[in-house]
């Protein structure tokens, strides 16, 4: 059995999707990152960064003591090295899988954060910097899409780990408002990781759904969530320690 601390965010659900593809058996601890279920002394032996979402996989292959990982690329790493499944072994395959993963995790992922947080959440007035990371985000998704004109997935020819990363971010864009009218070659890829079975699981899953605060083009925090997203009760699970 392998526990997914989770919050229904495109992290969240990447994992979610991943542990679906390989038949893993798993538990969902659910997290509200507004009220700031994630900034707990107990979550932080488990991650250390007070982040969602994180894994502990009671039964390694390996046996001994239960394994714990954080962020989700390592996260999509160990249980790819731990099924035998959606990364190559070696050679070329193996080199764009991690390549592409890590695009997502250092690059699309932080700057379409970045975005959503400014469009979503910043006060106004805020003019320079939604200009900045938008600009950066539609840079980032033509590289994707240029990729995607010569690939039928991501990495090549398979469908990878690289995938399971980049689609739940896009498909909270485009709840968003970000369409796929520009992107026919993405649409395509889309498309075809949405019609995947385990996709489709994860995302008829009561469960594993986003509540509506979490999706939406413009959001009002109060006071208390601010300080347990952005703020200082967010700050201080960490100084805490």
């Amino acid at each position: 059995m392998i526990d997914l601390h989770y919050s229904a965010t495109p992290n969240g659900q990447k994992i979610a999707i991943m542990l679906e593809e390989i038949g893993a058996p798993y538990r969902v601890i659910s997290y509200d990152i507004f009220n700031g279920d994630q900034l707990t002394a107990e979550f932080g032996r488990i991650n250390p960064n007070h982040k969602l979402p994180a894994i502990v996989d009671h039964a390694p292959p390996e046996g001994g003591d239960p394994v714990t990982v954080f962020e989700s690329g390592a996260i999509l790493q160990y249980l790819a090295e731990r099924s035998g499944r959606f990364l190559p072994r070696s050679g070329a395959a193996r080199a764009a899988t991690l390549s592409w993963l890590t695009w997502q995790v250092a690059g699309l992922g932080p700057m379409g954060g970045q975005a959503s947080h400014f469009l979503r959440y910043a006060p106004a007035g805020q003019d320079y910097a939604v200009q900045r990371y938008t600009n950066e985000l539609n840079r980032l998704l033509t590289v994707l899409e240029r990729r995607l004109e010569k690939s039928a997935y991501v990495a090549g020819d398979d469908y990878t780990i690289a995938d399971i990363a980049i689609w739940p971010g896009r498909a909270s864009a485009f709840v968003m408002g970000m369409g796929l009218e520009q992107w026919p070659a993405m649409r395509g890829w889309f498309e075809r990781i949405r019609d995947r079975p385990a996709v489709t699981r994860v995302m008829a899953r009561e469960d594993l759904k986003p509540p509506a605060k979490y999706v939406g083009r413009h959001q009002q925090l109060d006071a208390r969530e601010w300080s347990n997203m952005f703020g200082a009760a967010n700050q201080a699970a960490v100084t805490n320690d």
